[in-house]
């Protein structure tokens, strides 16, 4: 299932899904959620698990992302056969690393080694060219999250098959010997990393934990936003909901 790049006047919006339950990821497939990003770098995802997640997301008519846990080549090449709509990749700080991962992800001048039989072939019933041509357009966005990846933004935004770029404050903060994502350093770096984005006509993403966070953002320039997790939703709505009433 394909996920088509932000409009210019309306910023996309998803969220990281961190459980392993079916259910989870097709009623959040429900709702107005532009996308989910299945979260195998930080939750207990394996590849029985991303494949039935992904089943659910076809189910509800979602398309779902993969923020893949290493850039291995037989990583990128199962999360892609069980029919990604794209990879998020944790920790590219150079364009070299981009490029690499591109490779991998393509089969047309690349890595990738083709069969006809997983999802993304539609189980035998996609030609070879169809399957070489949709290929073509998964979603490839690098994270963004150390100062070598900051001072290198624009040599990784240049990488041809790179669709964008997506913040991780909080490692990005750690990079330079901070503790708070919200530092005005992390915050500058942030910024100028998104506007060179915009600037390249590509994906300006970032994480952030609530709306509030979410529309300051997208103000400045983020167009492919994603707020919290399937956990921290669920917890916000328990909290509100056990909230007391004033009478």
């Amino acid at each position: 299932m394909k996920l088509s790049k932000p409009s210019t006047n309306r910023a996309q919006i998803g969220t990281f899904i961190k459980s392993s339950s079916a259910h989870v990821v097709e009623i959040l497939g429900l709702s107005s959620l532009d996308f989910g990003v299945l979260d195998a770098e930080h939750a207990p995802l394996d590849r029985s698990a991303l494949d039935l997640l992904m089943l659910a997301g076809r189910a509800a008519n979602w398309p779902l992302m993969v923020r893949i846990p290493d850039t291995a080549a037989s990583t990128i090449l199962s999360v892609l056969d069980i029919g990604a709509a794209g990879l998020l990749v944790p920790h590219v700080d150079n364009a070299q690393q981009a490029r690499a991962i591109v490779g991998k992800s393509r089969y047309r001048d690349g890595e990738r080694g083709f069969s006809s039989s997983p999802r993304s072939a539609r189980y035998g019933t996609l030609s070879m060219q169809q399957c070489l041509s949709d290929a073509e357009g998964t979603l490839i966005i690098a994270q963004i999250e150390s100062k070598a990846a900051v001072d290198s933004i624009e040599d990784i935004l240049s990488v041809d098959g790179i669709d964008g770029i997506f913040i991780g404050r909080a490692d990005l903060a750690l990079s330079f010997g901070l503790d708070d994502p919200k530092h005005a350093l992390v915050t500058r770096a942030t910024e100028h990393a998104m506007k060179s984005a915009r600037a390249a006509g590509k994906i300006a993403g970032i994480a952030v934990g609530n709306v509030t966070e979410r529309d300051t953002y997208a103000a400045l320039g983020a167009n492919w936003i994603v707020v919290g997790s399937d956990q921290s939703l669920l917890r916000q709505a328990a909290k509100a909901a056990a909230s007391c009433l004033v009478v």
